[in-house]
């Protein structure tokens, strides 16, 4: 039982203390008070004044709050309360509340519970602008104890699992998590003035599309049919550029049944936009317009600071080819690029065990995971991909073996994937059949499904289309300076809490190389 500890049963009992006095430990119907930022500069001007004139017994406040320190002497008490926008001190003592009050509720408010204190402002020899309580009384008695001051909450694992405590000690925690929502929002904000329209397709997907990936497998019992939470939104954007819709947007959750690391986590943000009658190279530019919009509205500056590195965003981005980057940037020998049997040779050289089954476009990617990316730290796109690992994307007219794609990494992590959508039919199913035949000759369970109504949504006809996928979480991760994905998450994933008791048990497993997709 969560009750059983002795503070716990401490708390319990100052409860029922005060609801023995007839103190509802639990009242509705409180309104937010003046707000710690706007008390501490409506009455800035006291600072001002002479000593002995910093009080102004005329103005009038209530005040609402977290108690995070409490200092008792006697007959009088100093106390700091945390609203949303900080902390902000109160002072009560027994002449000045109600007769018999102060020395009824002196030892039943406690560190953790919130109160609600009315009075006047005035400075203390300290010069710190404190309120005067003429009234005080607690809202919500807290019954578990803050983790004690000075060490605060420092175990990641709980603050993690207890977002809600992480919060309450950690008010940077807070600040991360308004950027994200800011962020969030300039996103759409950004691709409804370039005339997007926002919509929402099923979380609930008959057959997984839309990218190479394990799907958690859900039942629908009233069709008595199994369901696939979506793995991407991908197939059913197209789907609507082929209905009419020429630029779709949609910021949504994407499900993952896979590993978790500082960058993967099973549900995640991105946005995916599609775009008629545009190509690749149009959404590169629309990426930096992006990145623009976002640091001019955040206030930001162009250069930031991520870790050990610095990252300058300034715009227009860096472009390099993907075969072109395997020597230039990974130091990859030519020849090696273009022979499979080289590549395997060479990546095991360098201690990286592959497939003896994969193919030389997959042993290019192994070869660009284990060589180039990590190096990417200023924003570059990298462009032009072999075609065998992107079966969603358009062939290049002038050398088919590669496709319109491209990806921008910064700061070693991909961010984004784009390409010239394929909307030839017959092609489609082609690659369709491929995937279908990789999932059955190599047991490869990431491998796409054959999906015959998206086919046969592309034999109506789509337009010349690009789209686009962006990791909202990776996003933030990078703007905060965050380097796990469960900072920017405010629930992430874990193990059950009962694993807990033996951690060797409980240690999360590092994830698999990801396949390249728009929503990686």
């Amino acid at each position: 039982m969560i009750f059983e500890n002795q503070y716990i049963q401490e708390r319990i009992k100052k409860a029922d203390t005060l609801r023995s006095e007839g103190i509802n430990p639990y009242p509705s119907g409180i309104e937010r008070g003046t707000s710690s930022r706007e008390f501490l500069a409506q009455n800035a001007d006291l600072l001002k004044r002479p000593e002995g004139e910093r009080i102004a017994q005329d103005r009038h406040y209530r005040l609402t709050g977290r108690v995070k320190f409490i200092r008792i002497m006697g007959k009088a008490a100093f106390a700091k309360i945390e609203d949303s926008e900080g902390l902000v001190q109160i002072y009560y003592n027994r002449d000045d509340l109600p007769e018999g009050y102060y020395n009824k509720i002196k030892k039943l408010i406690e560190v953790g519970d919130i109160v609600e204190a009315e009075g006047y402002p005035f400075v203390t020899r300290t010069g710190e602008i404190t309120l005067h309580c003429t009234d005080l009384r607690i809202v919500t008695k807290a019954i578990h104890p803050l983790p004690e001051k000075f060490h605060g909450l420092t175990d990641q694992e709980l603050r993690y699992r207890q977002r809600y405590l992480d919060m309450i000690m950690n008010p940077e925690v807070k600040e991360t998590f308004r950027l994200r929502s800011r962020i969030v929002s300039l996103v759409r904000r950004f691709f409804e003035e370039k005339g997007f329209l926002e919509v929402e397709t099923p979380m609930m997907h008959p057959i997984p599309g839309g990218a190479n990936a394990r799907p958690f497998v859900t039942h629908h019992n009233a069709l008595g049919v199994d369901r696939y939470l979506r793995i991407a939104p991908e197939l059913y954007l197209k789907r609507l550029i082929v209905g009419g819709m020429e630029a779709v947007f949609e910021i949504n959750r994407n499900f993952r049944n896979e590993g978790m690391d500082a960058t993967h986590n099973p549900e995640f943000t991105m946005i995916e936009y599609y775009w008629a009658y545009h190509t690749y190279e149009d959404l590169m530019r629309l990426t930096e317009e992006l990145f623009d919009y976002l640091f001019e509205n955040l206030g930001l500056p162009r250069t930031l600071r991520y870790g050990e590195v610095e990252v300058d965003f300034s715009t227009p981005f860096r472009k390099v080819g993907y075969l072109e980057s395997l020597e230039s940037i990974g130091g990859v020998p030519t020849d090696v690029i273009h022979d499979r049997q080289k590549a395997r040779d060479y990546l095991k050289k360098h201690g990286v065990d592959t497939d003896p089954n994969l193919s030389l476009g997959y042993l290019q990617a192994e070869l660009f995971d284990a060589f180039v990316e990590e190096k990417l730290i200023d924003p570059t796109f990298v462009k032009d991909f072999p075609i065998e690992i992107s079966p969603l994307a358009r062939r290049s007219d002038e050398n088919p073996a590669i496709a319109e794609r491209f990806e921008l990494f910064i700061a070693g992590k991909e961010i984004a994937n784009g390409f010239n959508e394929l909307n030839d039919p017959l092609d489609q199913y082609e690659r369709f059949k491929m995937q279908v035949e990789a999932k059955e000759v190599t047991g490869d369970d990431e491998a796409m499904h054959m999906d015959l109504d998206y086919v046969r949504a592309l034999s109506y006809g789509m337009a010349p289309t690009a789209g686009e996928g962006i990791g909202i979480d990776r996003l933030v991760m990078l703007l905060t300076n965050q380097h796990t994905i469960r900072d920017v998450l405010l629930f992430p994933a874990m193990r059950p809490e009962k694993r807990l008791e033996n951690p060797e048990e409980n240690k999360e497993n590092p994830d698999e190389s990801q396949p390249e997709t728009k929503e990686n």
